[in-house]
């Protein structure tokens, strides 16, 4: 049975879908099962593993909406052991035809619930938002990553991010738990990062990841070739942040206990 894991943060530009992306490839070259299921109407996720978005047939949205088995839409990636479900432009109107479908909240954990055993992991790319698509995400996950920039206004709606949580929670999904907060864009030559990381670790004592992303160029160019960065550049800053990422995941799964309290 997979355990599936949402990225989330209503803010874009956090490193989300790079983490996603990278996390999910490097779970795979640990030799796990991966899926990773684009929920992104953006579909960065699947255009940065080299999908034309605009030429896919069929995608989330048939699954979701339309109600074709999973099995049908699923994509190997280049990586052994890691699949894909695409996003595509059909997705941009899912939001608004989920509110009047029945079981609207339930309609991707319905989806992940027919191909789970088929997995070790199943990660999520959340939209950068907090409307439908991220509640059926949180609603379909057992545990959460939350990519945290170490930058200025860091902080910024992360309040918001736990209150939804603490709502689907109570409402629809009492399982959910935080698996920790991920620090990326790095930059420890920069005085305001460093003072970021602290802030963070104090606010959420021993709830965040060892694994630091760097501002990386080269997880920066990684996408626009199609490729994740264990592919680009192997031997990079940024792989390193996110081999030891997946090992860390791997490891909670053996017994860690960092988990939220909040």
């Amino acid at each position: 049975m997979a355990k599936i894991i949402s990225l989330v943060n209503q803010k874009g530009g956090v490193g989300k879908t790079t983490s996603a992306i990278n996390l999910a490839t490097y779970l795979a070259a640990a030799g796990k099962f991966v899926l990773l299921v684009d929920l992104d109407p953006q579909g960065n996720a699947s255009s940065g593993l080299g999908l034309n978005v605009r030429e896919i047939e069929k995608s989330l949205y048939h699954a979701m909406i339309i109600g074709e088995h999973p099995s049908k839409i699923i994509i190997k990636t280049e990586t052994f052991g890691h699949d894909l479900i695409p996003a595509s432009q059909d997705l941009a109107g899912a939001g608004i035809e989920l509110v009047h479908l029945d079981n609207r909240e339930f309609r991707l954990y319905n989806v992940l619930r027919e191909i789970r055993t088929n997995y070790d992991y199943i990660i999520i790319d959340s939209p950068p938002s907090l409307g439908l698509l991220t509640i059926n995400g949180l609603v379909a996950s057992d545990e959460i990553i939350i990519p945290v920039q170490t930058e200025y206004f860091a902080l910024e709606g992360l309040s918001q991010l736990l209150n939804t949580i603490d709502l689907v929670r109570e409402n629809l999904q009492p399982q959910l738990k935080i698996m920790g907060a991920l620090l990326t864009m790095y930059d420890k030559r920069n005085r305001l990062a460093r003072q970021v990381v602290k802030e963070i670790q104090d606010h959420f004592p021993g709830h965040v990841f060892d694994s630091v992303v760097p501002r990386s160029i080269r997880l920066a160019e990684a996408p626009g070739f199609g490729k994740s960065i264990l592919s680009f550049d192997a031997f990079s800053k940024g792989a390193r942040a996110y081999k030891n990422l997946a090992r860390e995941v791997i490891g909670l799964e053996k017994g860690g206990n960092k988990k939220f309290s909040v």
